[in-house]
């Protein structure tokens, strides 16, 4: 029996920038967090310690501010996409690279006379992703969402599931639909308008949400996702992940008072967890591009 060294990558994680764009006296803020790894021939590092091909993960830190630097960030996945290209186009000994990409949001601040032009407050939990895959000259983009908080307050229905043993829950046809929409779609080419793509995906996303009288939440992530896929037609395949952010009718019978669904207790666990892959039966999708996603199936 053999011991070999398997499938293997290296690289410098969470790499935390704040990029000011100053071209105009109207700033923009780009604030990222991204994580560089190279795959390539390590073979003899790991197995003998020896590191002349290796370049240091602080070098591939130094090149995530040096790039920003030099090129400015216009979207997450054209600066994974640079970053990617740098390394497996400049060294021999780089095949690959991975490049996530992860961004947060700030808000321009509104004032008496408008919104100012280079004060921001900090915006909602939600961020934008990418994970940009290089071997050689194919290049994947894998693009999402996530921390997007939505709720309907009306309706949504969950009724018809079978009373087996343990069950409890009481059917309802007007409740409370909310969850966090954590998605992830791959695109067919590395050629694409990223910020027109990724609007398009969120405001399907949204409106779907909103339009589909809900019978699940299962029907409802179906219904996104598709619209997704609708919306957008270089995306190969969109996967969601939705906690079910559960809220309970408060029970307001003990001091003579009724509850016309007005009033709710909000519960943060235990939570239903529906997750689903959305495919466009027609689109090449390559094997294990999916892997390293993490908390998607």
């Amino acid at each position: 029996m053999a011991i070999v060294l398997g499938a293997n990558q290296y690289g410098k994680a969470e790499v935390r920038m704040v990029y000011v764009d100053r071209t105009t006296p109207v700033h923009q803020v780009t604030d990222v967090n991204v994580t560089s790894q190279l795959i390539g021939d390590f073979t003899d590092t790991h197995l003998t310690g020896a590191n002349d091909l290796v370049i240091a993960t602080d070098t591939q830190k130094n090149t995530v501010y040096a790039m920003a630097r030099t090129g400015g960030i216009t979207s997450p996945e054209e600066f994974a996409l640079r970053l990617a290209r740098n390394y497996v186009d400049k060294y021999d000994q780089v095949t690959g690279a991975r490049m996530a990409v992860e961004q947060y949001f700030w808000d321009r601040i509104s004032t008496a006379t408008g919104p100012h032009d280079h004060a921001f407050s900090k915006g909602t939990a939600e961020s934008r992703t990418t994970v940009v895959r290089k071997d050689g000259a194919a290049e994947t983009v894998i693009s999402g969402l996530t921390g997007l908080v939505v709720l309907k307050s009306t309706g949504s229905e969950f009724w018809g599931f079978p009373d087996v043993e343990y069950t409890s829950l009481v059917e309802t046809d007007d409740r409370i639909l909310a969850t966090a929409v954590s998605a992830r779609w791959l695109y067919t080419s590395s050629d694409i308008d990223w910020d027109k793509s990724f609007t398009a995906v969120r405001n399907a996303l949204l409106e779907e949400f909103a339009n589909t009288h809900s019978l699940s939440l299962q029907q409802t992530l179906y219904a996104m996702g598709k619209g997704a896929l609708e919306a957008v037609p270089e995306i190969a395949e969109i996967r969601l992940s939705l906690p079910n952010k559960h809220h309970f009718l408060v029970d307001l019978g003990k001091w003579n008072l009724d509850n016309p669904n007005q009033v709710f207790y909000a519960a943060d666990r235990p939570y239903g967890l529906i997750e689903a892959a959305i495919i466009r039966d027609d689109a090449p999708i390559a094997p294990g591009v999916w892997e390293g996603i993490a908390a998607f199936i």
